[in-house]
């Protein structure tokens, strides 16, 4: 490989190291429950309550509940519980608040209604991988 490629590789893997490791924790959680278009956006400079948010979709609100409830076991089983869970019993739009980030589980036609890439378009989106 040559070292341009080598350092464009480089490049393309740190935004992920930057993510903390609780946070790394529900962004495989979330993939691992077959979350579809996984956004993570990065709120450090934008805004005082969180510092990032997790963005994804389910299908069907069984998966929806799947993914919230993939996130809250795998942090569980670090010690992390949630400051605050809201939306589990409709499905349509699931958040878990972790104080420095926040998971955002959606129905896509919410998702679309609800616009949050597009009202945080200030923030840093950061690959998850």
């Amino acid at each position: 490989m040559a070292k341009a490629e080598k350092k464009t590789a480089e490049k393309k893997r740190k935004p992920a190291a930057r993510l903390p490791a609780d946070l790394q924790v529900a962004i495989r959680a979330a993939e691992d429950k077959k979350a579809v278009e996984l956004h993570v956006l990065d709120l450090r400079a934008a805004a005082g309550f969180t510092d990032f948010f997790v963005i994804c979709s389910g299908t069907n609100s069984r998966q929806i509940r799947a993914i919230a409830d993939g996130v809250l076991e795998a942090l569980a089983a670090e010690g992390i519980k949630p400051a605050h869970v809201e939306g589990y019993d409709r499905s349509e739009w699931v958040l878990l608040d972790y104080f420095d980030f926040i998971v955002h589980v959606f129905a896509p036609e919410t998702r679309v209604f609800y616009g949050l890439e597009r009202l945080w378009g200030n923030a840093e989106r950061i690959e998850p991988r």
